[in-house]
């Protein structure tokens, strides 16, 4: 029987403990990852999951989310998900209920979660609205009105917002898609993302959180893996397939992590922002990545207490 292990990203506090804790009681994999995700997306303090998220461009939360079993390599993914606070879920009846296909985006993940009937909330918080607004708004102008920023003709407006686009950065304080990759006792490896994205990013734009192979990506005979935080990056370099496939030559956990990161430095990219990437192996390894000083992620082994351990640079 093999020992449990689960971990996660920066901000996975907020589930990690239940899911580690329902792992030691004999859950699956499985179950534990969307636990863990489900406590994340519920928690309104944090703005880049869930409820609370922070939004695109026009001011609507777009919500990705995915899963993927390592022993089937099974894969449920929704992307641009709106108005449904539980998008892990939703991936994971993908995963389950509509096996022939792999990723749900927008209007189609939102039928789809509708018909399975999963409930429907208002994801744009207050606290969330006020960022969004203050973002817009030129720092000498007062915002007025519920839900609108100030002198908004639409011309203006599609031209901030386009500003936001090309220069955005994140808020001050925690930010960033949270990963949690677990090992359960049967030894199934189980990888699970939530995010709301980039904020004010464009209007559809999808990263590499729902995308197999950019990422997450979970293959029970090497390993698993998921990445945060500039996701073109991920999807252009096939991140966390890279550090499996490192996984797979032999490579430790470390030294995969640092092989994605080093591919990454090599890519042009006028909007490069931190990149870092989380692994966990068969037999419990774990490892992590960054590109900048002072990165952590958590992890619990057993029925033990989580500790937060640091990453390695490149």
């Amino acid at each position: 029987m093999t020992r449990p292990v689960i971990v996660g990203s920066e901000r996975s506090e907020a589930g990690l403990p239940a899911a580690a804790a329902m792992l030691a009681a004999g859950a699956s994999a499985l179950d534990a990852v969307e636990e863990a995700l489900r406590r994340c997306e519920d928690n309104i303090e944090d703005h880049y999951v869930g409820t609370g998220g922070l939004p695109n461009a026009r001011g609507e939360v777009e919500l990705d989310a995915s899963l993927m079993v390592g022993s089937s390599r099974a894969v449920g993914a929704v992307a641009a998900l709106r108005g449904y606070p539980h998008p892990i879920s939703v991936a994971r009846r993908v995963l389950e209920a509509l096996p022939q296909h792999c990723l749900l985006v927008g209007e189609g993940a939102a039928l789809f979660a509708a018909e399975q009937g999963f409930e429907t909330a208002e994801l744009l918080t207050e606290e969330a609205w006020r960022l969004f607004c203050e973002a817009l708004a030129p720092a000498d102008e007062a915002v007025e009105g519920e839900h609108r920023p100030a002198l908004e003709g639409d011309a203006l407006y599609r031209a901030r917002a386009m500003d936001l686009v090309a220069r955005l950065s994140p808020h001050d304080g925690p930010w960033g898609t949270i990963n949690v990759l677990a090992l359960d006792e049967s030894g199934e490896l189980v990888s699970g993302v939530s995010t709301s994205g980039y904020p004010w990013k464009y209007p559809g734009r999808v990263g590499d959180s729902p995308v197999p192979g950019a990422g997450f990506y979970c293959d029970q005979r090497h390993g698993a893996a998921a990445c945060t935080g500039r996701g073109e990056l991920a999807l252009r370099t096939g991140g966390a397939r890279l550090v499996v496939e490192r996984l797979a030559r032999g490579e430790d956990p470390v030294a995969a992590c640092r092989a994605l990161l080093a591919e990454a430095a090599g890519v042009p990219d006028d909007f490069r922002a931190e990149l870092r990437v989380l692994c966990l192996t068969p037999d419990g390894r774990h490892a992590g990545a960054a590109s900048q000083a002072g990165a952590t992620y958590n992890v619990v082994e057993g029925a033990g207490a989580l500790t937060r351990v640091a990453r390695a640079l490149p």
